[in-house]
């Protein structure tokens, strides 16, 4: 089994190779890329042997349902064929199993897990489903990448050893504290129940803020602004209950809130329904009892196809 050091390696080497294939480097972030390189030999082995797995193969495969649905049936193929074949299966499910996830991070809630870690330094952390974290609390910090989903944590305190979450953008560092950061597609969200965070953006000082207790702070990242607001704790970390407390809220957020707790995927039909406003306390990881409490508090009827449920008028 690779040590701590190794297994350190392979994450930060599959994480290069997804920003790069995804468009996502930056000009610091190609200096930082060619120091990485440079630091250490093994480093650019393990870059290569990322690539070679989580390249034009594994998208390609990834991308078609003919080649993810594939079978191997090795009686009715040649040796060389048989091997190409079963290579394509193998990568077809390392990718629908969520093996590229696994590559990067330490710790992987499926959708059926809100698990709770208490982390070498005593601080605790509770996980949503369907979130990835990276832990590295070697030397003088404690830096917890969030690469996705949503993460609560009570930090233990230790003032020679800042303790700071990286999400997307953003850099939260604790300020003796317990707070909640979510990581979406429109950007990061911290919620402080304890003293204050720091919440900054990378290569944008001004943007800067501080969050204190009983605060929400919103980095949107199409706006690249920062929103601050007052808001209920208790309702905001209802998730590690496995609730969602809603006050008129669109049914887009609700449904994006249920699905990190379903193993297949919730649609809406359209804009106009996913704009429908709800309100109340459901358990979302009773997917059937949500989906009739939208039923009755909407009007609104569920199609459902194998892991697939459509929501329509």
């Amino acid at each position: 089994m690779p040590d701590r050091a190794a297994r350190k390696r392979n994450h930060q080497a599959a994480d290069w190779v997804l920003r790069q294939h995804e468009g996502r480097m930056s000009g610091s972030d190609d200096a930082a890329f060619r120091a990485w390189l440079a630091a250490d030999p093994q480093n650019g082995r393990a870059h290569d042997a990322a690539r070679r797995l989580l390249g034009e193969a594994g998208r390609a495969i990834s991308a078609d349902p003919e080649l993810r649905s594939f079978q191997y049936q090795p009686r009715r193929t040649g040796p060389v064929i048989g091997a190409l074949a079963a290579l394509a299966v193998g990568l077809g499910y390392f990718l629908w199993s969520d093996g590229v996830m696994h590559l990067r991070a330490d710790i992987v809630a499926s959708a059926d897990q809100i698990p709770v870690t208490t982390l070498d330094d005593g601080s605790v952390m509770q996980m949503n489903a369907s979130s990835a974290v990276d832990i590295d609390m070697a030397g003088d910090h404690r830096t917890i990448r969030l690469l996705r989903g949503q993460a609560w944590f009570q930090v233990a305190p230790d003032p020679t050893r800042p303790f700071t979450v990286e999400a997307g953008d953003t850099r939260v560092t604790a300020l003796g504290t317990a707070f909640d950061v979510r990581l979406d597609q429109a950007g990061v969200q911290v919620t402080v129940t304890e003293h204050a965070v720091s919440l900054e953006v990378q290569d944008k000082p001004e943007l800067a803020a501080r969050v204190n207790q009983g605060q929400r702070a919103t980095y949107d990242a199409a706006t690249d602004q920062i929103d601050s607001a007052a808001t209920d704790g208790q309702a905001e970390l209802a998730w590690r209950r496995g609730k969602l407390i809603v006050d008129n809220a669109p049914l887009s957020l609700v449904i994006d809130e249920m699905n990190r707790h379903f193993p297949g995927t919730i649609r809406i039909a359209n804009s106009a329904l996913a704009d429908r406003r709800v309100s109340g306390t459901l358990k979302v990881t009773d997917t059937e009892g949500s989906l009739s409490f939208l039923h009755e508090a909407l009007g609104i009827r569920s199609t459902r196809l194998g892991p697939f449920v459509l929501l329509r008028n």
